[in-house]
């Protein structure tokens, strides 16, 4: 039979992970999908990217995206300016404001993947 314990722990870790990082970004200010917009964004090469490359990122709809997109610009999260090479394509850049707050999350949240790391490594 299975040893199905370790997959739970990992089960269990990650959804702790998770609702830590909502708590962590509401008190940021942040939705947790926005959140996840600012961290796709700044993990992307040299901090751009586009909806498109957004979309399986974040594992959402176009029209999805798009919309988070437009209300992370709205709050002042989120810059875009058109490609060069192709006027219907929209790079996306955080703000100041933006990279502040996603550096307050991601920083709270050090322990938290220190601990997930360390509990992947431990079943490898």
């Amino acid at each position: 039979m299975a040893d199905y314990a370790p997959a739970a722990r990992l089960r269990t870790a990650l959804r702790h992970f998770l609702r830590e990082s909502e708590t962590v970004a509401r008190a940021e200010g942040l939705t947790p999908r926005q959140y996840l917009l600012l961290l796709q964004i700044a993990g992307a090469e040299d901090g751009t990217t586009t909806v498109s490359q957004l979309t399986g990122r974040l594992v959402l709809t176009q029209s999805t995206v798009t919309e988070l997109v437009q209300r992370a610009e709205q709050v002042g999260l989120v810059t875009r300016s058109t490609s060069p090479d192709d006027a219907r394509v929209a790079h996306l850049r955080l703000t100041p404001e933006g990279e502040r707050r996603l550096a307050a999350v991601h920083g709270q949240l050090k322990g938290e993947r220190t601990g997930l790391r360390r509990l992947i490594d431990a079943d490898e």
